[in-house]
C-alpha cells in the first residue's frame, strides 16, 4: 500500500516512524512550511520533514492547498506532487492545514486522521491540552475517515486511554502518539483487507 503522509510536529513524527517501520510506502511527506525556532530565529524543519529527509522521502511544503485560495500556485504544486504518488490513501496527522475537497476526493481509500481524543470530544487544535484542563478521568486516539467538516468523519476505530493523577500534557502527548503510530498501522491493515467498518460519530455529549 503506497501511502502520502501529511503532518508536522513530533505527534505526527512518531506515526510516520511507525507506518515506514510497518512496511507501508510513503512517496510523498506534505509538512509546513519551515518556521524560524531558537535563540538565533534560523529557519527549522519540522519534525515530520527531518524523518522524511533521513529515510529519503520528497517533501512538499505548500503554504496552502486550496487551488482558488492565496497561494493557487503552491496549490497547483502539491496537487502534481499528489497525483504523481500514485498513492492509495493519504494519512494526516496535526498537519496544520485544511484540506479541500479535491484532496479529500483524490486517493482510493480517501483520508484517513489521527486525532487525540475520543471523538467528538475535543474536536479541532489542542486537544490533549484541553483534556488535560478540563480534569477528563480518560481520553484516547480516533482513526478517523475525513470528510469537509472540522474532525467530523465516520470513525473507524478508536482506543481510550486513562489520564493519570501524574499526567502532564508532554507525558500524556508521549502516551497518545505512540497509541496513534499503532492505530493507524492497525486500521490501514484492516483497510487492506475490507475490514474497516465506518462508524458515525455519536451526538456531542454522548459517549
Amino acid at each position: 500500500m503506497k501511502l502520502v503522509f501529511a503532518g508536522t510536529p513530533e505527534f505526527a513524527r512518531v506515526a510516520l516512524e511507525r507506518l515506514l517501520a510497518a512496511g507501508f510506502r510513503v512517496p510523498l511527506v506534505l509538512t509546513q512550511p519551515d518556521r524560524p525556532a531558537g535563540r538565533g530565529m534560523k529557519l527549522q524543519a519540522s519534525p515530520v520533514k527531518q524523518l522524511a529527509l533521513t529515510h529519503g522521502i520528497p517533501v512538499a511544503q505548500p503554504r496552502s492547498l486550496r487551488l482558488d485560495g492565496k497561494y493557487p500556485e503552491d496549490a497547483a504544486v502539491a496537487r502534481e506532487a499528489l497525483l504523481a504518488s500514485q498513492a492509495d490513501g493519504m494519512v494526516v496527522a496535526a498537519y496544520g492545514l485544511i484540506l479541500p475537497a479535491w484532496v479529500l476526493q483524490w486517493p482510493r481509500l480517501g483520508c484517513l486522521n489521527i486525532h487525540a481524543s475520543v471523538l467528538p470530544r475535543w474536536r479541532g487544535a489542542a486537544p490533549i491540552h484541553r483534556a488535560i484542563e478540563a480534569g477528563d478521568a480518560d481520553t484516547g486516539v480516533t482513526i478517523m475517515q475525513m470528510d469537509e467538516g472540522l474532525d467530523t468523519g465516520d470513525m473507524l476505530l478508536v482506543e481510550k486511554l486513562p489520564i493519570g493523577a501524574e499526567d502532564t500534557t508532554a507525558s500524556l502527548h508521549d502516551r497518545l502518539a505512540t497509541l496513534g503510530g499503532r492505530l493507524i498501522v492497525e486500521a490501514l491493515e484492516l483497510a487492506a483487507c475490507g475490514g474497516l467498518t465506518p462508524t458515525p460519530q455519536p451526538a456531542e455529549g454522548v459517549t
